[in-house]
């Protein structure tokens, strides 16, 4: 009884962690800032547009090394644009919207209702949950194959079973969530914001092989690539 409690215990810490923790890290380590009133005027009408509701906005002040190029450690866009991060964290009723301030004066407004439409698509479809969920499974497992509460034959076929699930069904959930995004703003304009943002970081969108198998996410070619066929489609 007590392993099972623990082995429950391990998972819901688990869940909190993923989904609470990036929350804890960006306030205590990143320099951000709420809105000013003129900003929060444009946001409201650009997350509006994009279908994108959230409960704050902070916005992540540019560094004395990154005016007019990229964050330290990455490398500076080629056309003087600082680093464009959009990312919504957060359980339900807790969303933040996190963006840098490039995101509002460097980049034009379709680019960032893309993004932000992007980012609509993962809250509709939870896919910051199913994440928290499944890195919560593997935890779980791994726990119970530790504590002898299975085999660890049982216990391995069942790490391997729950990660080629998480694996299906998450990038099964990505592909879903720019659909809700191509939905709300066209397919073409969120393949558009893809490719901008690819652009500014000096790389070119990666498509899938074998050794991406292994990965949660599609590569951004992949996902640029469906929206692409998308917006033909409906075109034609």
């Amino acid at each position: 009884m007590l392993t099972a409690v623990l082995l429950v215990g391990v998972a819901v810490l688990t869940v909190l962690a993923v989904e609470v923790g990036p929350l804890y890290a960006a306030d205590r380590f990143r320099d951000l800032r709420e809105p000013t009133d003129a900003e929060r005027g444009r946001l409201d009408y650009l997350r509006e547009t994009a279908g994108l509701d959230v409960d704050r906005i902070a916005i992540e002040r540019r560094g004395a090394d990154e005016a007019g190029g990229g964050e330290s450690g990455r490398e500076p866009g080629s056309d003087g644009v600082g680093p464009i991060d959009v990312a919504v964290r957060g359980p339900p009723r807790r969303r933040v919207l996190f963006l840098s301030e490039a995101v509002l004066d460097d980049i034009d407004d379709d680019v960032a209702i893309g993004l932000l439409a992007a980012e609509a698509g993962r809250v509709e479809t939870y896919y910051g949950e199913f994440r928290a969920v499944a890195v919560a499974a593997v935890v779980g497992v791994l726990a119970a194959i530790v504590t002898a509460t299975v085999p660890f034959d049982a216990g391995f076929a069942s790490l391997v079973a729950v990660g080629l699930a998480a694996f299906w069904v998450g990038r099964r959930v990505q592909y879903a969530a720019d659909d809700r995004a191509a939905d709300a703003v066209g397919a073409g304009r969120v393949a558009d914001a893809f490719e901008r943002v690819a652009a500014i970081r000096g790389v070119e969108p990666e498509t899938g092989d074998w050794s991406t198998w292994f990965e949660v996410q599609p590569p951004l070619g992949d996902r640029i690539a469906t929206l692409r066929e998308r917006e033909g489609s409906e075109a034609a």
